[in-house]
């Protein structure tokens, strides 16, 4: 199968074209310096010479908090860009695949959010990855849409290396316990997308590594985990205001991915093990 990858300078970029690579498939890793998702030409143009089988579109505009001040240019390549890659895909008849975030939904309450759950994003970046959804949902056929949240891989920064950084520098450390979710380990989750494009089972999923825990938990067991003596003490969203609002529940269900005969990801805190194993060598 040959599979064209959009954002393969990315974290989950990179390793979506290694796993595919690892399994015989053909990958070809774009990113905006080859094809700039926003200009539909050039969409157009590069689907045609490759002319592959399916599409993981992972290229996003992802700085959370700058959205808020750059609201054109993150709906241009979140929104925008999605519809010129969907477009192209149905009338090719391609599968596309577009990773999307927990950011669609409002982040209140404490139940997981289904895949299907109303959509009621709380920020710039989440209310324009909803409408990369809705392009995708409008314009193709056979899509999934794979919702993750708390990403951290090898290629670029992440929470993680943040706070390994800040470790070094600081015997205390404040970081929010209001806040809750599942890390997710970009060479785990590529695995996962590989498994489903290989498929023809579309729709809606959410994907993370297993378990939950606030940021002051991760960022506790990643100072354990890395044998480094910091003190991490919990503090409210509000004692930590950032320019975008962040959800306090990213709880989000992963029943789906069963009920598919998809095999879902390690505990996060296994993932954190390996990564910390590659990234400290």
């Amino acid at each position: 199968m040959k599979v064209l990858v959009t954002g393969v300078k990315g974290q989950l970029g990179y390793d979506v074209v290694n796993e595919l690579e690892k399994r015989g498939h053909i990958a070809v890793g774009t990113d905006v310096d080859d094809m700039d998702i926003t200009n539909p030409e050039l969409v157009e143009k590069t689907l045609n010479e490759v002319r592959p089988d399916a599409v993981i579109h992972c290229a996003a505009y992802t700085a959370v908090d700058a959205a808020e001040d750059n609201v054109e240019l993150c709906r241009k390549i979140n929104a925008e860009g999605t519809k010129n890659i969907a477009v192209v895909c149905e009338k090719m008849d391609i599968k596309m695949m577009y990773i999307s975030t927990d950011y669609v939904f409002n982040g209140e309450g404490e139940n997981f959010w289904e895949p299907d759950d109303a959509r009621e994003p709380l920020n710039v970046y989440g209310q324009t990855k909803y409408e990369g959804e809705l392009e995708v949902e409008e314009h193709v056929k056979k899509f999934f849409i794979v919702r993750i949240a708390w990403v951290f891989g090898v290629n670029g920064k992440n929470f993680i290396k943040t706070m390994l950084r800040l470790g070094e520098n600081n015997k205390t450390i404040k970081v929010v316990n209001d806040q809750v979710g599942s890390p997710t380990y970009t060479y785990d989750l590529a695995r996962l997308l590989v498994d489903m494009i290989e498929t023809d089972k579309y729709g809606r999923y959410h994907a993370t590594n297993e378990g939950l825990c606030t940021w002051y938990e991760f960022a506790k067991e990643i100072f354990r985990q890395a044998g480094m003596d910091v003190e991490v003490v919990p503090v409210t969203s509000e004692e930590f205001p950032a320019r975008a609002r962040r959800p306090h529940n990213s709880r989000i269900s992963k029943e789906k991915l069963t009920e598919a005969g998809f095999e879902r990801l390690p505990a996060w805190q296994n993932a954190l093990e390996r990564y910390l194993a590659v990234i400290c060598e």
